[in-house]
């Protein structure tokens, strides 16, 4: 079983020193190099709490740029035809309901139906503060937010009813042209609460694990869910972080990273995910890294 392969855009102001229009040439490269798609990271502000990253030490400064991810995909469409659009992670419950399927919508449209969409609830609550919403509550919050974007994308006049969003006898156009919707991820973890959602959306799983035997039995863990929920269990799609491999001086090496990736298809990931800054420290070293995975790319 092949395996393809996903590059996430951070890192900005050391890669893209001369403007974030660069991104759009490293966008150009990885879809002639084959690379699959290009995921995109999500931050609305960033407060100076960043010690309460739950995920070891937050590895960016607070000056770092995150501009917003579906602009960003809106203009990577525009100057690509075949390269996936990607989130990883949009922060789903800090942008209205209504507002993000309509943005979405539009973006699969203008794209030609090329939008995967990562989504989870952040970490921070400064970002909750800065927009008005509570923290407090946000995983339900969530699950509303994507129920009422999928009534607004199949009903004409659309109407919801939950705790945080209500409305009624909308009607919401353009729509996702993808048969079945644009495709959504997941980046939680696999408690029962959650499991259930994946099994609601048909989600595919986006793990912050990278060990493979936790891959393995979470992957095990969804096929089952999705056995129980009449879901063909092979048709699971997980967007994995690439296990890094090390030289001697601790840096990343690349060739042995690549060699894992017959692993990961083994136990049943379907896209492996490279973080661009992990691997390239400056601008002039992107292509060559773009063409070493696109020699992978399936």
């Amino acid at each position: 079983m092949g395996i393809s392969i996903s590059v996430t855009l951070a890192g900005l102001s050391r890669l893209y020193p001369d403007g974030l229009r660069g991104i759009l040439e490293t966008a150009r490269i990885a879809e002639e190099v084959g690379i699959g798609q290009i995921a995109m990271t999500d931050h609305v502000v960033i407060g100076n709490r960043t010690d309460a990253y739950p995920y070891g030490d937050f590895p960016f400064p607070n000056e770092e740029p995150w501009p917003e991810p579906l602009t960003v995909l809106a203009a990577i469409a525009g100057a690509t035809r075949r390269l996936r659009l990607a989130t990883g992670i949009l922060i789903a419950p800090l942008r209205p309901a209504a507002l993000l399927a309509k943005t979405l919508a539009t973006l699969d449209e203008m794209s030609a139906g090329r939008v995967d969409i990562g989504v989870g609830t952040g970490w921070q609550s400064e970002e909750y503060d800065a927009v008005g919403i509570p923290f407090r509550g946000r995983a339900s919050r969530m699950d509303d937010t994507l129920r009422a974007c999928r009534a607004l994308w199949t009903q004409a006049p659309a109407s919801f009813e939950s705790d945080t969003v209500t409305f009624e006898n909308l009607w919401s156009f353009p729509r996702p042209i993808q048969s079945g919707g644009i495709p959504l991820w997941l980046g939680l973890a696999l408690t029962e609460r959650n499991l259930a959602c994946f099994k609601e959306f048909d989600a595919g799983w986006m793990p912050m694990t990278s060990d493979p035997s936790g891959l393995e039995e979470g992957i095990q863990t969804l096929r089952n869910a999705r056995s129980e929920a009449n879901l063909d269990p092979d048709t699971l799609r997980v967007r994995a972080n690439a296990p890094v491999v090390s030289d001697q001086k601790g840096r990343p090496d690349l060739e042995r990273t690549l060699d894992g990736l017959a692993e990961l298809a083994e136990i049943g990931v379907t896209q492996a995910a490279f973080a661009l800054p992990r691997f390239v420290h400056r601008p002039a070293d992107i292509p060559a890294f773009l063409e070493r995975l696109g020699a992978h790319a399936c």
